[in-house]
């Protein structure tokens, strides 16, 4: 099939909640701002419970509704398999997708293990030889203005990089009477804090700089560790509740990590969905011996740079608007100082994966980078269960 001359890609999604939604907007908005050589084409949504996957499709546009991924997959007209589910389902969809000849696109984190990791990365390698690809979805690499920043430091602007602190701060179960969730039950997330939003600036820092992490000192906290499980909640048992039981928390609600990176530099890491007042505030600062970059998610079309080669008279951090064509993907969009949203970064990341998939390159993240993050995520969890003893990341 084709679309005004171009070729089509059907993409079949398996979960259709918050990051289906996400994936969904962008999937269905990055040809309407790009020249794709691939016109993606909304085959198929996947989800259990067939009137709420029939909704959302409705609202975006799928063509189709399957309550098996496994139906999904096996579909002549998906060439394409969008994994936005739990973490425990990662392995399981991406390894059969892949098996099947489909390329993949899998939310962060890759897994909820190292094991399954390496599995997932190793079934993307023997895939990767016939020409389908693999692709995980750490989003924030698509901010514009984090974009500029890797440029940036990739051109040396830095100098060597010495010093770099993240954190990604937020208060949404802060109150110690927010409902359960799959997100706190370890056996469906994996981990809290350190994997759901900790695995977004571990990843970061390593794309930013260009250098890996090789060594952690950690600490997790739990520090509300039962919470009320909502009416008809079928997470835990599978049958309705009432909403007076409450479920044990199995995650960590805060990570806090030291570490180090392969070219030198020390770190500072901070994952917390317990800071009042936060709501999204991922925040990267890296310093060189030639000057400095800060980002604040919560400002995200902003980038401050501080060159440390002017006079010390007149330097000091310089607010840079990343609205101008010239940065990275804002020429499709709008005029210079026209801001853009959170959105947005699903959308560069369709359209970065398309493009790669029309030239046989691997699209980045490869699965093999997802794997880095994960063991970076497991050693902190075993320098956290050892008291914080220094931990080496393999290589």
């Amino acid at each position: 099939m084709t679309v005004d001359g171009k070729p089509t890609l059907g993409i079949g999604m398996v979960g259709y909640a918050f990051m289906g939604a996400a994936h969904s907007q962008a999937w269905r908005n990055a040809p309407s701002f790009f020249d794709l050589p691939l016109v993606p084409r909304l085959a198929a949504l996947g989800g259990r419970n067939a009137e709420a996957a029939a909704e959302v499709a409705g609202k975006f546009g799928w063509e189709s509704v399957e309550t098996d991924w496994r139906r999904l997959i096996a579909r002549d007209d998906v060439g394409l398999v969008d994994i936005c589910t739990p973490g425990d389902t990662h392995a399981a969809i991406a390894i059969a997708a892949l098996e099947a000849g489909k390329h993949v696109l899998c939310e962060k984190p890759l897994a909820n293990s190292v094991a399954e990791a390496e599995a997932m990365a190793e079934a993307a390698e023997k895939a990767a030889r016939t020409g389908v690809r693999a692709m995980v979805g750490f989003t924030y690499r698509r901010v514009p203005a984090l974009s500029l920043a890797r440029r940036l430091i990739a051109e040396g602007t830095l100098g060597q990089i010495r010093h770099v602190r993240a954190q990604y701060l937020q208060d949404w179960i802060s109150d110690a009477d927010t409902p359960f969730s799959w997100r706190m039950d370890k056996t469906k997330a994996g981990s809290g804090a350190l994997g759901d939003i900790g695995a977004h600036i571990v990843d970061l820092t390593q794309f930013l700089t260009g250098e890996r992490i090789t060594g952690v000192s950690a600490m997790l906290e739990t520090f509300v560790h039962e919470r009320p499980v909502p009416e008809a909640f079928s997470g835990l048992s599978g049958t309705a509740t009432t909403g007076a039981e409450r479920a044990t928390v199995t995650v960590d609600d805060a990570a806090l990590f030291l570490a180090r990176f392969s070219g030198g530099a020390v770190a500072s890491f901070e994952a917390t969905r317990m800071a009042s007042g936060r709501k999204n505030a991922l925040r990267v600062e890296i310093n060189g011996t030639d000057g400095a970059i800060a980002f604040d998610l919560e400002n995200m079309n902003v980038l401050h740079h501080y060159d440390h080669t002017e006079a010390a008279e007149h330097a000091g951090y310089k607010r840079i608007l990343v609205t101008e064509a010239g940065h990275p993907y804002f020429a499709a969009w709008w005029p210079p100082g026209h801001l853009i949203g959170y959105e947005h970064s699903f959308t560069h990341q369709a359209v970065d994966l398309l493009n790669a998939l029309a030239t046989g390159t691997d699209p980045e993240p490869t699965f093999a980078d997802g794997l880095r993050v994960q063991r970076v995520l497991a050693a902190v969890e075993e320098s956290a269960a050892g008291d914080s003893v220094w931990t080496p990341v393999p290589q």
